[in-house]
């Protein structure tokens, strides 16, 4: 058994940068061979939660194939269909959720995020509530704060392209993990003009991987939108461990200079949560009335021949353009299959101590 077994998965800084290199060249050597015979059986006639308290495509899809290709069951739950404790209901509380569940399952995934919270950083608090209570490993499938298999798709993703062996012509991707592929490489968080009042989980993982593997990071948004203090000082304490740059703008063009990976998204202000709820409609309206921020061919024309990403669901003519988006520089489906191939190596490592 491996050290990961039972570790959880709620924010990639919290594992040790050895830890997340054994597991994204885990997830690199599946999606080479995914099915292999050696990795169809790891989890077999094991249980896999699936806690969703928000909807999804991409998460419910690539959790349960990923399940599935490893031997295991994934059960979708729903808190609406059980009886759980809050704040204006009896029910179970999370103690006895957890405790009960631990006897069932090998794992457990959590999903909640945005309108299912009203304060930010409850979601996370709900995650570790869990944690306490379960000795099996509880996994962040997206909650208010973070979103670690997200993260290790785009990792996984943006080394495939950047890697000296990349994307070339052919169309082909890199086969193997390159620890180093990202160091030294510009990643441009740039906000993006859309109608969905996005949370903050998804970027924030962003900034935290891409500094851990050695990229400066530029984050560009308009004034007013800034993300977590504690997510931006620890991706500028990454960046100096690794002597890259970090820097904040609010110029929506200036730093797509010399990007090498530019990931264009919208997200929530710091007041999207206001009286106990997320003021969602305010902040759509708030963010339409911004201009200039759609990533476009003019603006990727200013980058370092950059890859466009996007964890998706994309808002297509106003986070970025169509021309960019399906162009032959986008990542965003290689980025969106990954998160099975990640997802698959994160489960095997920390729900039965496998890495080989």
């Amino acid at each position: 058994m491996g050290k990961l077994l039972n570790k959880d998965f709620i924010c990639t800084q919290e594992w040790e940068k050895e830890e997340l290199d054994r597991v994204l060249d885990l997830a690199f050597r599946m999606k080479q061979d995914r099915f292999g015979e050696k990795f169809l059986n790891i989890l077999a006639r094991k249980q896999f939660f699936m806690f969703f308290y928000n909807p999804s495509v991409r998460t419910r899809q690539s959790f349960e194939a990923a399940a599935t290709e490893l031997g295991a069951h994934a059960q979708f739950l729903e808190p609406k269909a059980m009886r759980l404790k809050t704040a204006q209901t009896a029910g179970e509380t999370v103690e006895d959720a957890a405790q009960v569940m631990d006897r069932y399952a090998r794992g457990l995934g959590i999903r909640i995020l945005e309108d299912k919270v009203s304060a930010y950083g409850e979601g996370d608090d709900l995650l570790r509530e869990y944690a306490k209570w379960a000795e099996m490993p509880v996994i962040s499938m997206a909650h208010d704060k973070f979103h670690p298999c997200q993260g290790m798709a785009d990792a996984m993703g943006w080394i495939e392209w950047l890697a000296p062996k990349g994307k070339l012509a052919t169309g082909s991707l890199a086969k193997a993990f390159d620890p180093e592929a990202l160091k030294g490489k510009k990643l441009l968080l740039t906000w993006g003009q859309g109608a969905l009042c996005r949370s903050w989980c998804s970027v924030q993982e962003a900034i935290l991987i891409g500094s851990r593997y050695g990229m400066d990071v530029t984050i560009a948004h308009p004034k007013g939108y800034s993300l977590d203090p504690e997510v931006l000082a620890a991706t500028k304490m990454n960046c100096a461990a690794n002597q890259r740059r970090f820097e904040v703008t609010n110029d929506p063009a200036a730093g797509y200079e010399g990007a090498h990976v530019v990931y264009s998204r919208n997200w929530m202000s710091p007041e999207a949560y206001q009286g106990g709820e997320l003021k969602k409609a305010d902040e759509i309206k708030k963010a339409m009335t911004i201009t200039g921020w759609t990533c476009d061919a003019a603006k990727m024309a200013l980058s370092d021949n950059g890859i466009y990403t996007h964890p998706m669901p994309i808002d297509r003519g106003s986070e970025v353009s169509d021309e960019v988006a399906s162009g032959p520089r986008s990542a965003i489906y290689d980025v969106a299959e990954n998160r099975l191939h990640a997802q698959k190596a994160v489960m095997a490592a920390t729900m039965a101590g496998y890495l080989d």
